[in-house]
């Protein structure tokens, strides 16, 4: 009988090690596929890149400050005109460089009186890092990009208003648990907790699989970013009496309505503090733009008739050089650089305009 119970513990004791060494192997995965989306460079394309010069009577002065490592983070104030009655701060989305993408809002801020504040977030076009890190480092490159704007002599006192985008619209709702001196936030396309930007952007890859994945990467965040993971938007919004406007596309297919837009409504959907604006079919990346505005559409057609007219295959992977620079030479002589800068819902901009006027 002794021997038949020790044989049952040593296979009892080599099974739970094998689904032990089982579960550390698929958590490692979980973080190496976690860091090689997250930890990487961002940045921008430089021939669509916008630029100041498009942008009549836009000023900007650049500046530099440190993030939580003493990585050193690229900033601009933006400006056009005199008698500035606020600022805004941008907090960038993910996976397009820094800031520069958003240039087109800041100049539409900047042309309707206020100060805006952007910056390339670790990891991101000129700011210092190897790489983003992870998700919650944009909420903690935001709360010192708020800190500097705050100890700025020139800025000091003004009223502070955020806006973010997608990572940024997280990031501008996390951080009001450790500012909640702002006045007014809009968010767009935005999620509420750090995890959800990997499990709604993996289900295309990974489908159903991904809920296994999550509760490894909610614990790697956890360890390396501490409290700034733990906060979530809606703990942000507990802690603040900001007012808020969530906007969000019904079929955004980066960020689900699920993971930010709905939990919000749920929970503040009667409160007067919050206004929600939701569109149907305006994506992700071109929620801001004006849906009749042909011209990405007008350019994308000229370049797919241009690859037609390529001698070579430039899928082939022998041909990704050549196609790379190709492709972007076609881009630079082509593109109508103030078309393609100049493509916002100014009806849209008008309301956030509105919105952050009654906050302050």
């Amino acid at each position: 009988m002794k021997k038949k119970h020790s044989k049952k513990k040593i296979v009892l004791i080599v099974l739970l090690c094998v689904i032990a060494l089982l579960i550390a192997g698929w958590g490692l995965f979980c973080v190496k596929m976690y860091d090689e989306n997250f930890n990487v460079r961002g940045d921008s394309y430089e021939p669509l890149m916008l630029r100041l010069e498009d942008f009549s009577g836009l000023r900007c002065k650049a500046y530099t400050f440190p993030s939580d490592r003493g990585q050193q983070l690229a900033g601009y104030l933006y400006s056009a005109g005199e008698g500035q009655r606020g600022i805004v701060i941008i907090a960038h989305g993910f996976g397009g460089g820094g800031h520069n993408s958003y240039m087109d809002c800041a100049n539409y801020f900047a042309q309707h009186g206020y100060y805006v504040f952007a910056y390339d977030a670790t990891g991101t076009d000129q700011s210092e890092g190897k790489g983003v890190g992870g998700v919650p480092q944009g909420v903690i490159d935001l709360d010192h990009a708020i800190s500097f704007v705050e100890a700025d002599e020139d800025l000091a006192g003004l009223p502070i208003v955020l806006f973010g985008h997608s990572w940024g619209g997280y990031s501008v709702c996390s951080v009001l648990t450790y500012h909640p001196e702002v006045r007014a936030v809009i968010e767009c396309s935005g999620f509420n907790s750090s995890s959800d930007m990997f499990e709604s952007g993996g289900k295309s890859e990974a489908g159903g699989l991904i809920y296994t994945m999550t509760p490894f990467v909610k614990l790697y965040e956890r360890l390396k970013y501490g409290k700034y993971a733990a906060n979530t938007a809606l703990n942000g919004f507990a802690a603040s009496e900001a007012a808020v406007m969530v906007v969000h596309s019904a079929d955004d297919d980066v960020i689900e309505i699920t993971y930010g837009y709905d939990k919000f409504f749920d929970k503040y959907g009667d409160d007067d503090r919050f206004t929600f604006v939701r569109f149907e079919d305006r994506g992700h990346n071109e929620i801001f733009n004006d849906p009749d505005n042909t011209y990405k559409d007008e350019f994308n057609a000229g370049f797919d008739k241009w690859l037609e007219t390529l001698g070579y295959d430039y899928k082939a992977e022998e041909n990704k050089d050549r196609f790379t620079k190709d492709k972007a030479a076609y881009i630079t002589e082509n593109l109508d650089h103030a078309r393609w800068s100049n493509r916002l819902d100014e009806a849209l901009f008008a309301r956030f305009l509105a919105f952050y006027d009654e906050a302050i």
